[in-house]
């Protein structure tokens, strides 16, 4: 089990010497996410459906990271963490994580079919805007368990505070990842 004893104390300077640095390399991080999207803008432009999907997957994507890894902070300094397998609540987290975004991500297709569909048409059929949300909201959601669980047990090992770190990295990292979903299930079926 993992305890919250290694962490630095709260204070502003030790939240700013573990953040400071990681908010420099994540804001470079959101740069590449920018130029990704930059990268398929004519395909966005080209059906607006896509062009919804956009910031609602960023988004989801983002909250959802952001729901695992506050859990996983709170069991941390709960001292009832550990990244093994048997451990029934890091199984049970993860799970909800990815059924979660399983039942979410296909009900965002159908909106965001149904609000181009029923103002300006929609080019994309509802089974294209359909398999392009839940194929990326699936490639997300075990994406963003890697990532919560590497930065977690990450801020661990450096004897971080989970609550400095994690949820600014995962969420700006499942931004970016977000981006780079969508635009993979984008290419492949639009």
């Amino acid at each position: 089990m993992l305890g919250g004893q290694g962490t630095q104390q709260w204070t502003l300077r030790g939240i700013l010497r573990a953040t400071m640095p990681v908010l420099l390399v994540l804001t470079i991080v959101a740069v590449g996410s920018g130029l990704v999207l930059g990268g398929f803008e004519d395909a966005l432009y080209e059906h607006p459906s896509l062009l919804i999907l956009v910031p609602v997957t960023i988004g989801t994507a983002g909250s959802l990271g952001s729901l695992l890894a506050s859990r996983l902070s709170t069991a941390f300094h709960l001292g009832t963490l550990s990244f093994s397998l048997d451990n029934e609540d890091l199984v049970g987290h993860t799970l909800a994580t990815v059924l979660l975004a399983l039942s979410v991500f296909p009900i965002v297709g159908v909106g965001a079919w149904a609000i181009v569909a029923g103002t300006v048409g929609s080019e994309l059929g509802l089974t294209t805007v359909l398999t392009i949300a839940t194929g990326s909201g699936a490639a997300l959601s075990v994406l963003t368990v890697a990532v919560t669980l590497a930065t977690t047990y990450g801020a661990y090992v450096l004897g971080l505070d989970p609550d400095d770190v994690v949820i600014p990295v995962v969420t700006v990292t499942c931004d970016v990842l977000g981006v780079v979903a969508l635009y993979v299930m984008v290419t492949l079926f639009a």
